[in-house]
């Protein structure tokens, strides 16, 4: 939630932003420490005590400050740019975003003079019963003429009715300074609405999927069930991607042009080439390259890579696995901290057993190699080019370029020759 309002903090301003936590809100830190200031206000009195601290932090030569909520994730950076220039061209002490709302209940209303100009804001609870009736709110979004809110901010006092500091006050305060305060009025769109229970996340969640998805779509996606398409803001599409029901992609997923997501696939920060396809399957932090297909059923854990034209199918899974260009494996397969060249074969049924109760270990298998039904490859191994395991071999030692591993432990044997039947004869030409 609040990556979103960072971002157009960042956007609209070009700086880093500055972050107000409380003792119970301090897990933040640990989500963004790399692009953030942050301020703790210890003992959480309300946003005018927030500001307050948050001003101690600021640097003396800034001379403009933009003070947004971290629960309104949706606000757009049109809406903070158009704040900032009415507050300069107003040359006020500040400048609010005043919303018509359709239900103000429980929120805090915007009172203006008979000209029109805003007075100040009162807060529902300590509001009159006329000015209850009134239906303009305040959006919690402000930007402020930093020399003057420096000079004011000590002069807020707690709420006779509930303790708290509000930093509506400061509102009052510039018109008793002579102040202007400028607004900027907004629609009530749903933009702006703060986020304060399971509920409204949702909705907000909603939402901003909905516009995610429809803005893909005018850009050449193709989804056959929108409303079950659940698509990151980070996640980026290629034109002609296809999405079908019940497709979730998280993350930094990128997903290249004419790839189909079948129903029921979920990917997460990972990279999937073009005209591929991935059905019913889970890809974590992986690559599929150009042309490869995954699914029904897979699962590509971290580190995995599908090579171009590769073929990964039913209950199969890799795991830190590179699979070659042309590589088919299918059928409950396990392939764990491995490395398979072009043209090789999966049989079903066949492990890796890179784990030995103590360390992980890797399986190099060559390119053209024809495992088997069963095969069980004990790691750490190595399987030469066009080499062959039978059926149930259980390999616990490499085996040379082109021979064949047989048995329970595998021996190692020469292939036996594979007959070939003449292609059938017509109209006086073998094909």
């Amino acid at each position: 939630m609040l990556a979103f309002v960072l971002d157009a903090a960042e956007r609209v301003t070009g700086t880093r932003p500055l972050v107000v936590v409380s003792p119970a809100t301090a897990a933040v830190r640990t989500s963004f420490e790399d692009r953030v200031d942050y301020v703790l206000q210890e003992d959480p009195r309300g946003t005018g005590d927030a500001l307050r601290v948050a001003i101690a932090a600021v640097p003396p030569d800034v001379d403009e400050i933009l003070v947004l909520s971290g629960d309104v994730p949706r606000v757009t950076v049109g809406l903070l740019a158009d704040l900032l220039e009415q507050r300069r061209l107003d040359h006020a002490a500040l400048a609010v975003v005043a919303v018509a709302a359709y239900d103000p209940s429980g929120l805090g209303r915007v009172v203006r003079n008979d000209a029109g100009a805003v007075e100040r804001i009162v807060e529902e609870r300590d509001a009159s019963d006329d000015e209850r009736d009134l239906v303009e709110i305040n959006a919690g979004l402000y930007a402020f003429d930093a020399a003057w809110l420096r000079g004011r901010i000590g002069s807020l006092v707690p709420s006779p009715s509930t303790g708290e500091i509000y930093l509506t006050e400061l509102v009052a305060l510039a018109r008793a300074d002579g102040r202007l305060v400028a607004a900027l009025d907004a629609d009530d769109d749903g933009r702006l609405t703060g986020i304060n229970d399971r509920a409204q996340l949702a909705q907000a969640e909603w939402d901003m999927r909905t516009e995610i998805n429809e803005r893909w779509m005018r850009d050449g996606v193709t989804m056959r069930d929108p409303s079950t398409v659940y698509l990151d803001a980070a996640v980026e599409l290629a034109g002609d991607v296809v999405l079908e029901q019940n497709v979730v992609l998280q993350g930094t997923t990128r997903v290249g042009e004419g790839t189909v997501v079948g129903a029921g696939s979920q990917i997460i920060d990972s990279t999937i080439g073009r005209e591929c396809q991935v059905w019913a399957s889970v890809v974590e932090q992986s690559t599929i390259e150009d042309g490869a297909t995954v699914g029904p059923f897979a699962h590509l854990r971290p580190g995995s890579v599908v090579g171009p034209g590769a073929q990964v199918g039913n209950f199969a899974e890799l795991k830190n696995t590179r699979l070659g260009a042309g590589v088919k494996q299918h059928h409950v397969s396990y392939l764990g901290d491995a490395e398979l060249g072009p043209g090789t074969n999966v049989g079903a049924g066949t492990i890796t057993a890179n784990y030995d109760g103590t360390r992980k270990h890797r399986t190099t298998i060559g390119s053209r190699v024809f495992l088997g039904v069963d095969s069980m490859l004990v790691a750490p191994l190595e399987i030469g080019d066009d080499a062959k395991t039978g059926a149930g071999a259980v390999v616990t030692r490499d085996v040379p370029a082109g021979k064949l591993a047989v048995g329970v432990p595998a021996r190692i044997r020469e292939p036996r020759p594979v007959a070939v039947e003449p292609a059938a004869e017509e109209d006086g030409a073998v094909e």
